[in-house]
């Protein structure tokens, strides 16, 4: 059991590759997301339920960590210098947020579209549209779609800029998020964009991820997440003002 949980598993189950989920996550609560064969993807976006035009914010969370990179010991901030989530385990050691989602005509570049009536749960998704149909859910559309982070996916830049892309996660490999204020959690298992082109209905990435929710312990005041710099003791400030009636 993780050393940031309370007590026991509460809720566990298993995403099938290419598929999509979301669900509203209380504070204080645990996301552990475990990469079952290696090579996932899973692209992850946030909100506040109480409201939803407060999101996940992709160039505040580098900016003010100082890193292109996330993994332990950073934090996920909203578009209101709020902390959304922590990340306070990871196998990993890098998840990309800087390359987006695929998109239909990207995958189709890729694989040769399956379409439900042909392949049922089979069917080719992208992350595009797999974000759009959960988003849509919660009365939210396109406009309200914000850059999104890829967890088990690194992408490295070389001195000309280029980036290259390879996945992060081994077989059994996990990511811990603890949650510092109620957040709406919506999620895809769909392939990178930066996903090596391939050929034939086979060869679409299916990797399966499982997510398991549990009570964290409560924030110590040597929390590495919260004290890893400045700017992230302020966000627990801003974070604790507007969640202390809690």
């Amino acid at each position: 059991m993780s050393p940031f949980q309370s007590g026991p598993t509460l809720y566990q189950d298993t995403l099938t590759g290419g598929s999509h989920w979301s669900m509203r996550v209380r504070k204080g609560t645990l996301l552990t997301l475990t990469d079952l064969e290696g090579g996932a993807n899973v692209g992850l976006l946030l909100y506040n339920p109480n409201d939803l035009l407060e999101k996940y914010n992709a160039p505040d969370s580098l900016k003010c960590q100082h890193t292109f990179k996330l993994t332990q010991g950073h934090c996920l901030y909203s578009d209101m210098g709020r902390v959304l989530a922590s990340i306070v385990e990871d196998d990993c050691g890098w998840h990309d947020t800087v390359c987006g989602n695929m998109n239909k005509t990207m995958q189709a570049e890729r694989w040769p579209p399956v379409t439900y009536q042909q392949g049922r749960n089979d069917w080719t998704q992208n992350g595009y549209d797999s974000f759009m149909v959960e988003l849509a859910k919660y009365g939210l559309n396109r406009k309200d779609m914000a850059a999104n982070l890829n967890l088990f996916s690194q992408v490295f830049t070389d001195d000309e800029g280029n980036l290259s892309y390879q996945p992060a996660g081994k077989a059994g490999d996990s990511v811990t998020l603890r949650f510092e204020m109620d957040t709406l959690v919506i999620l895809h298992t769909c392939p990178h964009p930066m996903a090596a082109p391939a050929t034939g209905f086979a060869a679409y990435p299916r990797k399966p991820v499982q997510y398991a929710l549990a009570k964290a312990m409560p924030l110590a005041d040597n929390d590495n997440c919260k004290n890893h710099c400045p700017e992230n003791q302020r966000g627990f400030q801003n974070t604790l003002l507007y969640t202390f009636m809690d």
